[in-house]
Parts: structure tokens; C-alpha cells; sequence
């Protein structure tokens, strides 16, 4: 063998043997390090996922669609950073040691994987993990064959894993590198939502920036790691999306003003083909703390707003947020680098039931040491309305426009005037994304309500009267073709997916209206 071939062939075999390895493997033309990754986890009916598919509120066998359930433990290096002015965040402590788990939820036969992975941050709010992505849009991504990634993005939530099994999750760590000797290590940490006694020096929340690229990098990289290589030595990824629900919306816009132009110049490219933040925005979680001792920007802030992402974002707020919110509205971005649309969900609410029902059982909830979120206020049960038929129709309008170019349908907004909203004769809101719940009502829509906790943003619904059902829809039949009416422009104009639109119709024809 010639001095050059052996050369050659040394480089290969090294090169198989750093992906084998999984120590910080880089792939081609991309500089953000693989993570190394431990796993699947062994599942048994004593050691299991905190927040397993078939251990949530409402359980779900996922090998009756063809999904199979994974978890990892994910660890590497991330840097802490400041984020002082408009543009990317500085390195404030560099290569802290971390420790967080990943969930994956993906069609077990690869020729069902459509190419689109979803990878949300789940929502630590609630001092747990809730799985709100999942929670929307489970249905579509089944139907569709896409993979769905969750990840433990705060100390408080490695809390709560820790407590529910100490076994299974006794190595994750947040840990924050600096010593309590310095003083850079502050005592008035910045968080969002977090009680001031559950609150550490010891942690570190801003370690979740780089764990996020890691994440993404890993998912698209050939590593012998990635359950999406489905064996091949490449990933069967073809598009990546980022999602972040409320706090973690706000974290989502922190990354993609602050970190994703760090990942571009030096990846050459964004990690993520396209992102959808949900329910935050403005003055409504509008950004994070970027560390734990820095205060969040003001949602008017420059930091704060969304423009020249170079890759398409969608935002979504809801009838919870949208007034608190209103300073993240702005026209439509049809072109590179700034592809964006603002959408504002009319009747629908922040806190959803489904993110309860499909996310950790109570008992588990209570084992890990937390308590179990309300799911009535004041008023009675968490609104009904269906959100998830716009998160859907917003995922798939975004998987159009980054996978061929397709625009979505204009931003709509609810009409607002002095700082009120418009209502019709039924006391719902106009504008906004709409629906057969407020074009066809049959009930008026709050988008907050009265009580403990987060009741402020949790909404509820109030039933017309039956005289007015009655004067509406004389015949059941008129409700169903009004309904079908609706449904099929809203449809045309792919502001719900066919899917949905259908589900819809089913429900009215179901019902006893009038």
C-alpha cells in the first residue's frame, strides 16, 4: 500500500472511530460538537420516562401507529453567555460540563419518517417537564411520520427527574462552573415562574443555549448514536424545527436572536430549518433570562424582536396573551432572510388541557415532588377550545415554506382598538386566526379566568343560551353546513389542514346543536 493510501486509509478508520465513540464528533462543515449520548435507556414497569406516552394522564400505545418511545442522556460542554445589545450573545464562562435527558418519539420503520424532526424544550413552568409540542400536535406528527424530540432544558425540572428517579436520572446535571466564591455567581437569580425557594446558586439556567445545538447537531449528524440514522451512516433527517411553548417560547426566541447567528458563522448555516414559537412574545415571556443573573430584555426591546432570522419563523399567540404580547406584532417577512408571519389564535387560550393530558400521570407528578397543576378555576374546566388546529395548520404551512418554498397564508392579528379588543355580538373576539368556534358559535370564549395559579391565563368557555341556539341554527342541519361552510375557506386558504377541517365537520354532524 502506497504512503498516500495508507495515509487515507488511517484517516478513515479514525474518522469511524470518533463517530463510533461519540465524544464530541463534528460533522462535515459544521463546528458545533455532537454530545455524547448514553442510551435508549432500559425501560421496566419500575423505571420508565417521566412522562412516558403510555404513563401521561391520558396513556397512548404508541406501537398501534407505528412509534416507538427512546430516551437518552445527553452530555457535552456548554457555554454560559451575556447577551448585552441587539445581535449574538458573548461568551460569558466558557465549557461548562452538563448532563440533560432527551426523549425521542419516532415511526420504528424509517420508510414512514417523513424528514421532519420537531425538537421542543420542554416546558418547565409547571417545576416538571410538560411535553405541550407533543400535547398539540401528537396526531399530526403520527399521521404524518414525523419524529418528535423533547429535552430537559432547566435545573428545576433535573429536580424533579431526580426526585421521581433517582436511579434513572441521578447523573443529570445544570451545574453552574462558577464557584459560590465568585462574584460573578450572583444571589439575585433571574428566572422565569420559578418560587425564590427553589432557586440555586449551585445551577446554572443558561446552559440550555448550546444543549439545544448539540441536540440539533447530533440529530442531523451520522453518529452511531442517532436513532435517526435508522443504521445508515447518515441521518434520514431532512429538516429540523424548533418549538418552544410559552416560557419555552421565550426561550426559543432567545436562541434564534442571540445564539442561532453564532451557530451560522460558525456552522456556516442555521441547525434548525425553520422555527414555531408558541404563545410568547412582547411583554408575554417575549424573551428569557439569557444566565441566571441577567434580567430579561423588555419585550420592546430590540433583543426581543423577530426579523432577518435567515430561516422562516412563525410566531402564535393566543386570546391569554395577545394584548400582553402586542408589541411582538409585525407585517408579514416574505423573503430571505426575513420569512415570518404573527398569527393570534381568536378563542383560543394559553393553558390548554391537552398539555395536562399528555404530559405526566398525577402519580408520577407527585412523585417527583411537585404538584399536580389545576385543571378547573373559578369559572369551571380549562377552555376546551382546540389550539392544536392552529399549531397544526402553523407546523405544516412552515414545513411547506422551508421544504418548497411555499408562503404560508397572511398573518392575521385580533382586532384591537385603545388597547381593547373588538368583540361581535356574542362577546368573542374578532380578527385573528379563525375557526367554526367563533365563526359558528356556539358558546362565547374567554381567554382568561379567575382563581390560584395560572388561572389568569388558562380561559374557559360559556355555552349561548338555547334560545339563541335556536334563533341561530333552526335545523341541525343548517349548523352542520354552516360549519362545512366555514371549515372548507378556512381550509382553501390552509389556515386549518384538510385533516382538522374534517375532524371538525365529524364533530358537528356529532352534535345535538340546536
Amino acid at each position: 500500500m502506497s504512503p498516500s493510501r495508507r495515509s487515507r486509509r488511517l484517516v478513515e478508520v479514525l474518522g469511524v472511530a470518533v463517530a463510533v465513540a461519540c465524544v464530541f464528533a463534528v460533522p462535515a462543515g459544521a463546528k458545533t460538537p455532537i454530545p455524547r449520548v448514553a442510551g435508549p435507556l432500559p425501560v421496566t414497569a419500575d423505571s420508565y420516562p417521566f412522562g412516558a406516552a403510555n404513563h401521561q394522564l391520558v396513556p397512548e400505545d404508541l406501537s398501534r401507529q407505528g412509534y416507538v418511545e427512546e430516551e437518552y442522556l445527553v452530555s457535552g460542554k456548554a457555554n454560559v453567555y451575556d447577551w448585552p445589545a441587539a445581535g449574538p450573545a458573548i461568551v460569558r464562562t466558557p465549557d461548562a460540563p452538563y448532563t440533560t435527558r432527551v426523549l425521542v418519539r419516532r415511526p420504528s420503520n424509517p420508510r414512514r419518517f417523513s424528514g421532519n424532526v420537531v425538537v421542543e424544550m420542554l416546558n418547565p413552568s409547571n417545576l416538571f417537564d410538560l411535553n405541550i409540542g407533543w400535547a398539540l400536535m401528537h396526531d399530526q406528527f403520527m399521521r404524518r411520520g414525523d419524529v418528535w424530540v423533547g429535552i430537559t432544558a432547566k435545573p428545576i425540572d433535573v429536580a424533579a427527574l431526580k426526585t421521581f428517579d433517582p436511579q434513572r436520572y441521578g447523573s443529570l446535571s445544570f451545574a453552574n462552573p462558577l464557584p459560590l466564591s465568585d462574584p460573578r455567581n450572583c444571589t439575585d437569580i433571574q428566572t422565569v415562574v420559578d418560587p425564590p425557594a427553589l432557586r440555586s446558586r449551585t445551577t446554572e439556567d443558561g446552559l440550555i443555549w448550546d444543549i439545544y445545538s448539540q441536540v440539533g447537531a447530533w440529530l442531523k449528524s451520522g453518529a452511531a448514536s442517532n436513532p435517526l440514522t435508522y443504521g445508515h451512516r447518515r441521518s434520514l433527517v431532512q429538516e429540523a424545527y424548533g418549538f418552544g411553548y410559552s416560557q419555552t417560547g421565550g426561550y426559543l426566541i432567545d436562541y434564534i436572536n442571540a445564539i442561532n447567528p453564532l451557530v451560522v458563522k460558525s456552522d456556516g448555516r442555521s441547525l434548525y430549518d425553520g422555527y414555531l414559537v408558541g404563545v410568547a412574545g412582547g411583554d408575554f415571556v417575549g424573551t428569557v433570562p439569557i444566565n441566571q443573573c441577567s434580567p430579561a430584555p423588555a419585550g420592546s426591546d430590540p433583543r426581543a424582536q423577530i426579523h432577518d432570522v435567515g430561516v422562516p419563523v412563525i410566531q402564535v399567540m393566543s386570546q391569554s396573551d395577545y394584548l400582553l404580547g402586542i408589541a411582538s406584532r409585525r407585517p408579514d417577512g416574505n423573503s430571505p432572510p426575513d420569512q415570518y408571519r404573527h398569527y393570534e389564535m381568536a378563542g383560543a387560550a394559553h393553558a390548554t388541557p391537552d398539555e395536562l393530558e399528555y404530559s405526566a400521570a398525577p402519580a408520577d407528578i407527585l412523585k417527583s415532588g411537585r404538584d399536580v397543576p389545576a385543571s378547573s378555576c373559578d369559572q369551571g374546566p380549562r377552555s376546551p377550545f382546540p389550539s392544536s388546529i392552529h399549531f397544526d395548520a402553523a407546523m405544516s404551512n412552515l414545513n411547506l415554506w422551508v421544504r418548497y418554498g411555499v408562503k404560508p397564508p397572511p398573518g392575521r392579528d385580533i382586532n384591537v382598538v385603545n388597547g381593547a379588543p373588538v368583540l361581535d355580538q356574542f362577546g368573542n373576539v374578532t380578527g385573528g386566526l379563525r375557526s367554526p368556534f367563533v365563526d359558528v358559535p356556539t358558546s362565547t370564549w374567554f381567554g382568561s379566568s379567575t382563581g390560584p395559579g395560572f388561572c389568569f391565563i388558562v380561559g374557559h368557555e360559556v355555552p349561548l343560551d338555547p334560545a339563541t341556539l335556536q334563533t341561530l341554527y333552526p335545523t341541525h342541519g343548517k349548523y352542520v353546513r354552516e360549519v362545512i361552510a366555514d371549515v372548507l375557506n378556512l381550509v382553501e386558504q390552509r389556515y386549518l389542514t384538510l385533516a382538522d377541517g374534517l375532524k371538525l365537520i365529524h364533530d358537528a354532524q356529532a352534535t345535538n346543536v340546536p
